[in-house]
């Protein structure tokens, strides 16, 4: 599934005068207590990153915080990581959490999810606050495979089905998806797929080199070291264009596989906050993006600026969250 292209930034004020359709919902036009807090500005933010440390959505979060404290655009910023199921057990957490300065870090990956998981709490119960970025998967084996194309990789599973193993971030997330598109793209069936899910980038990692799977899939950021420094072996990129990290890696469509895909990453807040708290957070986080150190943070991983907030942001989520139902039974994950 082809996400939308990098859509046009809001500035803080437009994003400042945005009421969310979620958090309307979630708070029934609220009056719940923050306005105080917002005109005395964030002292203490919590930023929930709903996985163990190592992947991207850590990587995002330590990235947030370290360039809204570096900004001071906060008093203090502090992460705690809470793993597994893909994102749903920080969703469960943040459904609970009693302190409104809290942004989550979440994406695609938690859309697919809280699908597959049939998670009691949802991202539509959440407070949507910007989208940040976005970034290509890349697919991987380990050095010594066999594999050097990504056809041989699919011709494999075709002749060897779940002998073939591919691991990568949650299930039902942008990496399994990817899996199961390649197969159903290359006529192969679902029931092929053999996908061994970890929580974080890291544990996939260590079992690509310990050659206990047959190829990987992850954000291009996560690989990409690996990559140069010879440990795995890179046959394709899931973007439209090559990755600037690995410009000699090709695309799955130069690969004549007919698929783009791009992994979104963002943050929501609790469902629970008011529209002046809602307002609040947006505008902190609009005006990190507008920093030159945020700016630098995007170019140093490789991150594309996908920045969205407010409606346009709601809207969004809407829309991925219908298109990934739809994805995940085309390709038999639900």
């Amino acid at each position: 599934m082809k996400l939308e292209s990098t859509m046009k930034r809001l500035s803080a004020v437009g994003a400042i005068g945005v009421v969310s359709v979620f958090a309307l919902s979630a708070c029934g036009g609220g009056s719940t207590s923050g306005g105080s807090e917002a005109e005395a500005g964030i002292d203490r933010l919590n930023i929930i990153v709903p996985a163990d440390p190592g992947g991207g959505w850590d990587q995002t979060g330590r990235a947030m915080q370290k360039d809204l404290q570096e900004n001071d655009l906060v008093g203090n910023a502090s992460v705690v990581n809470v793993g597994g199921a893909g994102g749903t057990n920080g969703l469960a957490q943040l459904a609970t959490e009693q302190n409104p300065d809290t942004l989550m870090v979440m994406g695609y990956v938690m859309v697919g999810a809280v699908e597959t998981n049939a998670a009691e709490n949802r991202i539509e119960d959440t407070t949507p606050i910007a989208r940040l970025t976005e970034e290509p998967l890349i697919v991987v084996v380990p050095a010594d495979s066999p594999y050097q194309t990504i056809d041989d990789l699919l011709s494999a599973i075709e002749s060897e089905g779940q002998g073939v193993s591919i691991t990568g971030g949650s299930a039902g997330g942008a990496d399994h998806i990817l899996a199961g598109q390649m197969l159903k793209e290359a006529g192969i069936s679902p029931e092929s797929l053999n996908y061994i899910p970890y929580s974080g980038g890291g544990e996939s990692l260590a079992a690509l080199l310990g050659n206990k799977v047959s190829a990987g899939i992850s954000g291009v950021g996560e690989y990409a070291e690996q990559v140069k420094a010879g440990k795995v072996r890179a046959l394709a990129v899931s973007g439209e264009e090559p990755a600037a990290q690995l410009p000699d890696v090709p695309t799955l469509t130069d690969e004549g596989i007919d698929l783009v895909l791009t992994n979104w990453r963002g943050v929501v807040a609790p469902g629970s906050i008011d529209e002046a708290k809602a307002a609040e957070l947006t505008e902190l986080v609009t005006e990190m993006a507008e920093t030159e150190s945020w700016q630098a943070t995007l170019e140093t991983n490789a991150w594309s600026d996908a920045f969205l907030a407010g409606e346009e942001f709601d809207a969004f989520l809407q829309e991925d969250i219908a298109a990934v139902k739809t994805t995940l039974t085309e390709i038999g994950l639900l």
